[in-house]
C-alpha cells in the first residue's frame, strides 16, 4: 500500500524548482509589457540615464542605425553572440557596473519589436542590453506597434473578465432563486 503524500514534509525536486533569476526575468518582462500597454513608448523613461545609454550605444554600435534600424527592430542574435560581438558587448556592459542597478541581471527581450513576448520571439540578454534596445525602440517609434498590441490584449482580457463576472452573477442569482 502506498504511503500518504504529505506536502508539508515534501522536498523540492531540482527539476521542479524554478531558478530565481528566471522568475525575476519573467516578472520583469511582464512588467515591461504592462508598461507598454499603459504608456506611449515614446514617453517612457526606463532609467535615469536613458539619454546617456542611447547615445553611447549608437556611438559604440553604429550598425544599430543601419538599414532603417533593422538590428533594433529585429535583434540579430548571431551578430550579438559572434566573437567580436561578445567582446564589444562585454566592454560596453562593464561601463555601467556602477551606473545602472542590476546592469548584468538577465532579462527577456522580444527579438522582433513589432510582436509581443512569446516563446519564439524572446531571447535572454543582460539588463543593460535590454535597456539599449528598448530605449532605442521607444525613442525611434519601433515599439509603437507593440503598444497597440498590448492595449488590444488588455481590452480582450478586460472583456473576458467582464463576461466571466456577468456569468458568475447570473449563476449566483439563479441559485438564489432556487
Amino acid at each position: 500500500m502506498a504511503t500518504q503524500f504529505d506536502p508539508n514534509n515534501a522536498q523540492n525536486l531540482v527539476e521542479v524548482r524554478r531558478p530565481a533569476f528566471a522568475v525575476k526575468a519573467v516578472e520583469h518582462a511582464q512588467t515591461y509589457w504592462n508598461l507598454l500597454e499603459k504608456v506611449n513608448p515614446r514617453d517612457l523613461k526606463l532609467t535615469k540615464i536613458d539619454d546617456e545609454i542611447f547615445e553611447h550605444a549608437m556611438k559604440e554600435f553604429p550598425e544599430l542605425a543601419e538599414d532603417n534600424y533593422a538590428k533594433l527592430t529585429v535583434i540579430d542574435e548571431d551578430w550579438m553572440k559572434s566573437d567580436s560581438g561578445k567582446k564589444r558587448w562585454r566592454d560596453f556592459i562593464q561601463q555601467y557596473e556602477k551606473k545602472v542597478k542590476d546592469y548584468n541581471f538577465g532579462s527577456l527581450i522580444r527579438t522582433d519589436a513589432r510582436q509581443e513576448y512569446s516563446e519564439t520571439n524572446t531571447i535572454f540578454v543582460t539588463r543593460i542590453q535590454f535597456y539599449v534596445f528598448e530605449i532605442a525602440r521607444n525613442r525611434l517609434g519601433l515599439n509603437d506597434r507593440a503598444h497597440e498590441l498590448a492595449k488590444e490584449e488588455a481590452a480582450k482580457e478586460k472583456e473576458k473578465a467582464e463576461k466571466e463576472k456577468a456569468r458568475a452573477e447570473k449563476e449566483k442569482a439563479k441559485k438564489k432563486k432556487n
